[in-house]
């Protein structure tokens, strides 16, 4: 690969230079600070910068966003400490979803087998009362169907499917959940 020779392509941050540096300087701070622990505060400078978010959602400290214009966030969210929400494209979190402490969700990777090392994002969709367990990991393109589990240290590099729960990295399935 040569990456004298890499370029962004067509890819576009989707906001104006203006907003996305007032977002590096002024909002991501505030969000990620561990100084303001009040998740209504970060919920508003988040919904200030264009994510849309639901009612009751809570976010603990040292969560990072790249861009929040991207973020899509239900009702009764809870996204725990250190979380990495890498947005190059959109995500989106259903209501009833626990994102635990440490969770990195990657939107954008590279074509290793290009010669410029081609950017490839693609979005991530998280569909109703899923649990990403802490350390864990989700890529580029991937959708965690409904009640699904990605436990402790899981990465999903491929979608999950509804009421399963995964383990492992790459992600496996373990074991069925009951409906509830």
């Amino acid at each position: 690969m040569r990456l004298d020779k890499y370029t962004i392509g067509i890819y576009t941050p989707g906001a104006p230079y203006w907003k996305q540096l007032l977002w590096y300087f002024l909002g991501s701070p505030l969000v990620e600070s561990y100084l303001i622990p009040v998740s209504i505060f970060k919920v508003w400078t988040l919904r200030l910068f264009g994510a849309k978010i639901g009612r009751g959602v809570r976010i603990k400290p040292r969560v990072k966003v790249k861009f929040p214009w991207k973020l899509s966030i239900g009702d009764y969210v809870w996204i725990g400490e250190e979380a990495w929400i890498d947005n190059l494209v959109n995500v989106t979190i259903a209501n009833h979803v626990c994102i635990s402490q440490r969770v990195y969700l990657c939107t954008g990777n590279h074509d290793w087998n290009h010669p410029n090392f081609k950017l490839m994002p693609a979005p991530i969709n998280i569909q109703e009362s899923c649990w990403i367990a802490a350390n864990s990991s989700i890529g580029p393109g991937v959708t965690v169907g409904k009640g699904a589990v990605l436990t402790l240290g899981g990465v999903a590099g491929r979608s999950l499917e509804p009421m399963t729960v995964y383990a492992g990295n790459p992600a496996q399935a373990v074991k069925k959940k009951n409906e509830f």
